[in-house]
């Protein structure tokens, strides 16, 4: 898999810091009840929700574990994909002969038929990427959050939300043709048909030979599967059942933390004044600052409490962020990226002219 992005603990601190102010919120409260207005009942033994933080934690690692699972799929494919655009290329370049023509085919004729096949193929790269980057109804909700959006808006840019697919399939494939393919619902699906018909074509007129069209035909067969499998991960999510009790369990454990650890904190502070009882500080400003800390030391459960809901709502963030691979997220799989490259590589095997450069990066993250 490509290295989308060195994330930074600052990139994650921006990321997440909405929710970073809302747990030292969510912490602070019940410290201040417990310790101003003096509600001493005020607490959870740890114990139970020491139980509760494995559970939930087991049930974290499980959703990262399939939603990984699903990105590290999406990549395979695309690497199948990448290698099955290479073998194709190299069947056109090879494969398609005038030793058998039945016309007057010439050599200018063949490199155009060759130049057709490839661009063909590069269309349906991207029909598929473009299929693959619309919108779902349980990928809405994750791009519109503002931690999302707002990273979007600033950081990068997704060429297929902001340039139609008409404007850049016009390059490699007839008016006509597009006129077919948009009248249908599956464009990339309607490309590899015309592929296939353009091959039975080219056999009847004796530029290939049954054999060969026999492999053609097989590595169409096999760009279908991929395809299949792409759309098989974009259109099925992580079940909805497992993801909102997953989220609604970190939630419960995150709203429980701070009545845990008040408790445990306050008897710290207990043990430093009885030390500083014991053993009295020579400097009285030392003996001072002890004695305030050992009183107030339950305040130092806010920081703790709000450090560990941080990690557990981040663990499950990621896991939800990472179930989608295809929407366009920062650390999904660079399928324009991918696409431009394998459109540069095979292009370059038969020789092609006009051939773009390389997507260039944005802020480290390569869509």
């Amino acid at each position: 898999m490509y290295t989308r992005r060195i994330f930074p603990v600052k990139g994650v601190i921006r990321w997440t810091r909405r929710h970073i102010f809302l747990f030292l919120i969510l912490a602070t409260v019940p410290v201040f009840l417990f310790e101003i207005m003096r509600w001493k009942w005020l607490h959870v033994p740890w114990l139970p929700l020491g139980v509760l933080g494995t559970a939930v934690a087991f049930i974290v690692s499980f959703k990262n574990n399939a939603s990984y699972d699903r990105l590290w799929e999406a990549r395979k494919i695309w690497g199948g994909i990448v290698n099955t655009s290479r073998s194709w290329t190299i069947m056109v370049k090879d494969f398609i002969t005038l030793k058998h023509a039945k016309g007057n085919e010439t050599e200018a004729d063949l490199k155009r038929i060759k130049r057709e096949l490839v661009h063909r193929h590069v269309a349906w790269l991207t029909a598929l990427r473009y299929q693959l980057r619309k919108d779902k109804p349980w990928e809405t909700h994750l791009k519109n959050q503002k931690s999302n959006s707002e990273f979007r808006a600033s950081q990068y840019t997704v060429l297929e939300d902001t340039v139609p697919i008409e404007g850049v399939i016009s390059d490699y494939i007839s008016k006509e043709e597009q006129d077919e393919i948009f009248a249908k619902g599956n464009q990339a699906s309607q490309l590899l048909g015309i592929q296939s018909k353009r091959l039975g074509e080219l056999m009847r007129d004796g530029l290939i030979e049954d054999f060969r069209h026999m492999e053609m035909m097989s590595m169409l067969t096999e760009l279908y599967t991929l395809q299949g499998k792409s759309e098989r991960i974009k259109n099925f999510p992580y079940p909805r059942q497992f993801a909102t009790l997953n989220y609604v369990f970190v939630w419960v454990f995150i709203l429980l933390v701070p009545f845990g650890i008040m408790e445990g904190f306050e008897n710290i502070g207990d043990r430093i004044i009885d030390d500083l009882h014991k053993s009295p500080a020579y400097f009285e400003v030392t003996q001072n600052l002890q004695l305030f800390i050992g009183r107030h030391f339950v305040w130092f459960s806010i920081p703790f409490s709000a450090l560990i809901a941080w990690v557990f709502h981040t663990m499950e963030a990621i896991g939800e962020n990472t179930e989608n691979p295809f929407e366009g997220g920062p650390n999904d799989v660079p399928i324009t990226d991918l696409s431009r490259g394998i459109e540069i590589d095979i292009r370059q095997l038969i020789d092609d002219t006009d051939i773009p450069p390389p997507h260039q990066w944005k802020n480290d993250i390569v869509m």
